[in-house]
């Protein structure tokens, strides 16, 4: 499991929920989970430690020297081992390749390697990239969780098609039409006076498109002046902020620090829709939370989402702003209806976490066997 300092809620979320899902099991596996933590010597250093670089620096010791370390040393204790992050899949290296699986998410990770046109890297970073893309290419079973991953990883020729296992994430309980215990969503939208709002889950790496985001949301507000704008989970950045000034859109952005699931279903279900704006998904969790929750999605139209969400939601061209102005105007006015509630909810369903850990779970009864 990725380190908890390492800030990716969404890992952490997949790989305690396998654990839980594989605990479940006790007659057929007994299952442990490994989480060392980042090492701190950079971020120990005078006047250099309070810098992002040292954060940097701390990431790559703990990526390719201490969690290695602690890998090596649990690799005779156990019969079979699962990579939660694709990004961690160097660890494959230490471990017993043939008794290893990692888990792919997408191939952001490897594309300066891949597709080193689409994404320049400085040398050490392909050097990075490269050596995780060799460990999941060791690995006896690589996990994906949508077709057009699948379809990707085949493509570049990463790995082989008999080690390829289909593992689609799962909805937690949380995310539901009725609220649950510890939701404090009415309090973190005290500060919107009711005002309605629309929401993006999701951090600020630039294939989410959170320029696209305030783009159309400055151009709805001319129409609806009251619409407020909730941005959970990312950080910006110096031009993210600047464009935020320069659209005028910063007195009514929302962004409330992190919030456990309880709290954010509340976000979900109070908004009058749920925007991913993204150039590049591997599942897209929070579309499936959102259809969970009874939200209406408005999502960019790629093959994975549309894997995902099929007719459940309503898809606009990556980055066409006035194509994605157009159908949100057209959904708050009530001219364009969300596709129904019951599909939305009978879609979400369909991914559970106990199904996801069941299919890890037998691919691994079927290696060790």
């Amino acid at each position: 499991m990725d380190p908890r300092e390492e800030g990716w809620p969404s890992m952490d979320l997949v790989g305690e929920a396998l654990l839980d899902g594989l605990t479940a099991h006790p007659r057929e596996v007994s299952v442990q989970g490994l989480r060392p933590s980042l090492p701190t010597l950079v971020r120990r250093l005078p006047r250099v430690g309070e810098r992002r670089a040292a954060f940097n620096a701390d990431r790559l010791l703990g990526r390719f020297g201490r969690y290695p370390a602690e890998a090596l040393l649990a690799r005779r204790r156990f019969d079979a081992f699962h990579i939660v992050d694709h990004t961690y899949a160097q660890l494959a290296h230490v471990l017993p390749a043939s008794r290893t699986g990692v888990y792919c998410f997408d191939l952001d990770a490897f594309r300066s390697v891949v597709e080193p046109h689409r994404d320049a890297r400085p040398a050490w970073f392909r050097l990075m990239a490269k050596t995780q893309l060799r460990g999941l290419e060791r690995a006896a079973i690589v996990f994906h969780p949508t077709q057009a991953i699948r379809d990707e990883l085949l493509a570049h020729g990463l790995v082989d098609p008999s080690r390829l296992v289909s593992a689609p994430l799962g909805v937690s309980p949380e995310y539901r039409r009725e609220p649950t215990s510890g939701d404090r969503s009415q309090q973190v939208l005290s500060a919107l006076g009711g005002r309605p709002y629309l929401l993006h889950v999701g951090s600020a790496i630039p294939r989410k498109r959170l320029d696209v985001l305030f783009e159309v949301f400055a151009a709805l507000r001319a129409r609806y002046p009251d619409l407020r704008l909730v941005q959970q989970g990312g950080a910006l950045n110096a031009s993210q902020r600047e464009q935020v000034t320069r659209l005028g859109i910063g007195d009514a952005l929302l962004q409330p620090p992190f919030q456990e699931r309880a709290t954010l279903a509340g976000l979900y279900r109070n908004a009058k829709a749920v925007l991913i704006p993204s150039e590049a998904e591997g599942f897209g969790l929070p579309l499936v939370e959102a259809l969970a929750c009874g939200a209406p999605v408005v999502a960019s139209d790629l093959p994975v989402l549309r894997e995902v969400g099929e007719g459940t939601c309503l898809y606009c061209p990556v980055g066409d702003v006035p194509s994605w102005t157009r159908t949100l105007d057209a959904l708050l006015s009530g001219d364009t209806p969300a596709p129904p509630l019951d599909l939305r909810l009978a879609r979400a369903a369909r991914f559970t976490w106990a199904a996801h850990a069941r299919t890890v779970l037998d691919a691994y009864l079927r290696l060790v066997a």
